[in-house]
């Protein structure tokens, strides 16, 4: 090796700070997007960036927000569920119906949480302990859950919400929405299980390697069947100040819920192959595709051209992500 070409020590610590901040944001497309997106919609409309307007995409991002936060358990363990969005149908029809019924309006909430849990688990039990994919499993989930839900009230939805419940999902502490307050505790106790606990460590060794997780001890069967019962306990939650919101049971509400969810997640940089992203990245994605849809709506773009140009943003985003990965990944 000659003298030129020899690595000089300390020569990459020479290196620009600003080069070195550049290349480390660049190499996030997530943030990149919502950084620019945020200064498109500042310059569009200036009003964009009021303490009101922040608020109200926070409320309008919540409940689609908490139940990405489930879908992100559930594709980090390498699987996928495609029946949240019945789900949330089938919880909020419950607490509606129970109020009607004169029942407190928390222990309501237990029910349609409770209902959510173990339908969470039939599935997860099902996935976890034959080789079916969880795509197949929760497919017919998303049909038969959707169909129990009209079954309830033979399709009618259901009125008379009362206002404990009411102030959950339409209610504000100051000038924040309570639905956002939860949406944000949510994240950040499922980010602590996640890197914290155990549990969420087993999670993320099931994701990247069922088989040594497996030979190294890891409950692989009860961990995927954990994921499911989480996903679906907060997609009723969803549903259920969903009908808080609204202030009504709909059996139709959450329609396509599940195909947001997944796309946030992946947005969010959770690779659908399993162990690898997390929560954060969820919520900055429903928070991006919140602004974005805001965007649209202030130049007044129509609603078809709306979804073409947020599946193109995803798109763009995740072909990003496998081509900084591919970079930064060694050479054989």
């Amino acid at each position: 090796m000659t003298a030129t070409q020899k690595t000089i020590p300390g020569e990459a610590a020479k290196a620009p700070v600003w080069r070195t901040v550049a290349n480390q944001f660049l190499s996030r497309p997530l943030i990149v997007i919502f950084v620019l997106s945020i200064v498109v919609a500042s310059l569009i409309s200036p009003a964009f960036l009021s303490t009101r307007n922040v608020f109200n995409l926070l409320q309008q991002s919540s409940i689609i927000g908490i139940i990405s936060i489930g879908m992100t358990f559930v594709i980090l363990a390498a699987g996928i569920d495609l029946s949240v969005g019945s789900v949330a149908a089938l919880g909020g029809m419950i607490v509606a119906i129970l109020c009607q019924d004169q029942w407190p309006v928390a222990l309501a909430i237990v029910a349609a949480l409770a209902a959510g849990a173990l339908l969470g688990l039939a599935m997860g039990s099902i996935v976890a302990l034959t080789s079916v994919p969880s795509f197949v499993i929760t497919l017919g989930g998303l049909v038969a859950i959707r169909g129990l839900t009209l079954l309830l009230t033979d399709g009618r939805p259901v009125f008379g919400v009362p206002e404990e419940l009411k102030f959950l999902g339409a209610g504000f502490i100051g000038p924040v929405p309570v639905v956002g307050i939860i949406f944000i505790l949510v994240t950040i106790a499922a980010a602590v299980f996640l890197r914290l606990t155990r549990a969420g460590r087993y999670l993320y060794a099931v994701g990247g390697n069922a088989d040594a997780a497996r030979l190294s001890g890891v409950p692989v069967m009860a961990v995927v069947a954990m994921t499911f019962v989480v996903c679906s306990t907060l997609a009723a939650f969803g549903g259920v100040l969903l009908t808080a919101w609204l202030e009504v049971g709909q059996p139709t509400a959450s329609a396509g819920a599940e195909l947001t969810a997944i796309a946030a997640v992946v947005l969010g940089g959770t690779s659908l192959f399993g162990g690898k992203g997390g929560v954060f990245g969820t919520f900055v994605a429903v928070i991006l595709l919140s602004i974005l849809s805001n965007i649209l709506n202030l130049a007044g773009v129509s609603p078809y051209f709306q979804q073409i140009t947020t599946g193109l943003v995803l798109v763009g985003t995740v072909l990003l992500n496998w081509f900084i990965a591919r970079r930064a990944a060694p050479m054989a």
